[in-house]
């Protein structure tokens, strides 16, 4: 169950950024690259059976609210200095990756639970 919540958060998260692209956000190279990342972990999550798969979504998360953090204008973004719809955007992007890596963490830890059980 956590582990296609953390696959849906992240198809989110990449929503949230297609959003911004569509709203003039510039990023510096076309597609931009949260888009890939966040669709290829969700694929990856999603085809694989590795118990550390979850992980990946995780770890793309925090990436990705470091990286929200780390910019010069992602808290402006959020507060909607620059529009609507980047804020709109903003919020679907930070809610995505915050539930990512969430839902990433909790997956991977029952996912080795239940071996450490058998």
């Amino acid at each position: 169950m956590t582990k296609n919540i953390t696959i849906a958060a992240l198809i989110v998260g990449a929503v949230g950024i297609a959003i911004l692209w569509a709203s003039g956000v510039p990023f510096p190279i076309y597609p931009p690259p949260g888009i890939l990342l966040l669709t290829a972990g969700a694929l990856f999550i999603a085809l694989t059976r590795f118990r550390w798969a979850p992980a990946v979504g995780a770890a793309l998360g925090l990436f990705i609210i470091v990286g929200f953090f780390a910019s010069a204008s992602g808290v402006d973004n959020l507060t909607g200095v620059h529009g609507t719809s980047i804020a709109v955007g903003t919020v679907i992007q930070v809610l995505g990756v915050v539930t990512a890596f969430v839902a990433g963490t909790v997956a991977t830890g029952q996912s080795y639970r239940r071996v450490a059980a058998r």
